[in-house]
């Protein structure tokens, strides 16, 4: 029989989702304060998608493997060494700035094995969750999963655009080490339980190889669905979202970064207010069509504003439209899939799952930094190819280009939305899928 969770494994997870969120905090401080120095070095849009490729790109790699490590190993174990590793690469990474050697490829380093360490802590982190709170309170954890990352989206900006020039990258640096021993202090405390395998040796053997997450999603067209809608919003969000919104801020501010705060923390503004509502709500009793709808207004309104949008107040907007749905969008898909899977192989098929929704997620970063330096900007130049039949979306000179590519996957978000509705698989999945015993 599987752990059935008890009235204590919500104050588990309120501790343990606490220690996480002071932990992203510094994690996007630092992120925060690392980007813009590595734009002031070569301000490339090029340098900046690099830097989300890497991290994406290990990610990706690693999850073909993490999965069946979580399923074998307490999970609470795989999250603090998860989250160990990761504090000693950004003390690596502060004591090469200390001594004045920090060099880009440094960067992109650290995005990697941190990517490599997400790998394993995001499935251990989710598939703990299914054993701690009810599965009616699935998609609350999920919006309060959604409020930690947006409130460290509003509040990092904010402290790291206030303390790089007052204090320097240095003392941003420290501030994330310090957060560490919240997340790590936190886990130390807390008692997560392992799901009780079933018996019989084939099984067994079974439940410790990869080959069981790909074959329990393989023969539900539905969830194949819902991977492939995810892989086609993360294909665009990595085209644009993801990889070219802070240089195109800072293209078309004059390299402001207090401008790129406040729309950083619009964002983050944006996710917290989603993220509220959803929790309180519980989400739409149809969740597939409910986030299929969010989708496509999202990417509309959102992707759109930031196109045509060419001053401060437009790009607020823009980016508190755009996470004001992320929960409405990630929530619901995350429910189904807790509530579809055995708790026993969580862990493989929620890595594999993120592996193959995100594989999609490192493609559009190696491609939006040349497509931006390379064909949308200067084609969005004064006397440039795409400027004379363009101009009117985004307008012409510096950020132009870019503001062009939201445009492009405004429209393809839109389109995702309706091609989804259009697969009855996906439409029909909660229906058609028995919920996990």
């Amino acid at each position: 029989m599987n752990h059935i969770p008890s009235s204590s494994g919500w104050k588990t997870f309120y501790r343990i989702w606490g220690g996480q969120t002071v932990s992203l905090v510094g994690t996007a401080m630092s992120r925060f304060a690392l980007m813009i120095w590595a734009y002031q070095q070569t301000g490339s849009a090029t340098t900046l998608a690099l830097l989300g490729f890497f991290n994406f790109g290990a990610i990706v790699l690693c999850s073909s493997f993490s999965g069946v490590v979580v399923d074998r190993i307490k999970r609470k174990t795989v999250m603090l060494l998860s989250d160990t590793c990761a504090a000693l690469m950004s003390a690596v990474i502060l004591y090469l700035f200390t001594v004045g050697r920090l060099q880009i490829w440094h960067l992109y380093l650290l995005e990697t094995m941190t990517g490599m360490f997400e790998a394993f802590q995001y499935p251990a982190y989710q598939a703990a969750i299914t054993l701690l709170v009810p599965r009616s309170d699935f998609t609350r954890t999920s919006s309060l999963n959604s409020l930690s990352e947006s409130s460290a989206r509003v509040i990092a900006p904010v402290l790291a655009g206030l303390l790089l020039p007052a204090a320097g990258l240095k003392v941003v640096l420290m501030l994330d080490l310090l957060t560490f021993f919240a997340a790590f202090g936190t886990l130390l405390v807390s008692h997560i339980p392992q799901p009780e395998q079933a018996d019989g040796s084939d099984l067994k053997e079974n439940q410790v190889s990869l080959r069981a997450g790909w074959d329990f999603i393989r023969t539900r067209p539905g969830l194949i669905c819902l991977i492939f809608l995810f892989a086609l919003i993360n294909l665009f969000a990595g085209l644009t979202y993801y990889s070219i919104i802070s240089p195109m801020i800072l293209a078309r501010s004059g390299n402001s970064t207090l401008a790129l705060s406040w729309v950083e923390a619009s964002l983050g503004l944006g996710g917290i207010a989603g993220g509220l509502i959803l929790s309180a709500w519980g989400g739409p009793k149809q969740k597939v069509k409910g986030l299929l709808l969010i989708t496509g207004l999202s990417f509309i309104m959102g992707d759109g504003t930031f196109a045509f949008g060419r001053s401060l107040p437009f790009w607020v907007l823009a980016g508190f439209i755009s996470n004001l749905s992320v929960p409405f969008i990630s929530g619901p898909n995350q429910a189904i899939w807790q509530a579809k899977t055995p708790p026993e192989l969580q862990g493989r098929v929620f890595a594999l799952r993120g592996m193959l929704q995100m594989i999609t997620i490192p493609i559009g970063y190696l491609a939006a930094g040349p497509l931006a330096d390379h064909v949308f900007e200067p084609g969005m130049a004064a006397g440039g190819s795409l400027a004379g039949i363009f101009g009117w979306i985004s307008g012409i000179g510096p950020g132009a280009g870019m503001g062009l590519m939201f445009a492009c996957t405004a429209l393809g978000g839109l389109v995702t939305s309706i091609v989804g509705y259009s697969m009855k698989p996906l439409r029909y999945v909660e229906q058609d899928l028995p919920d996990a015993v």
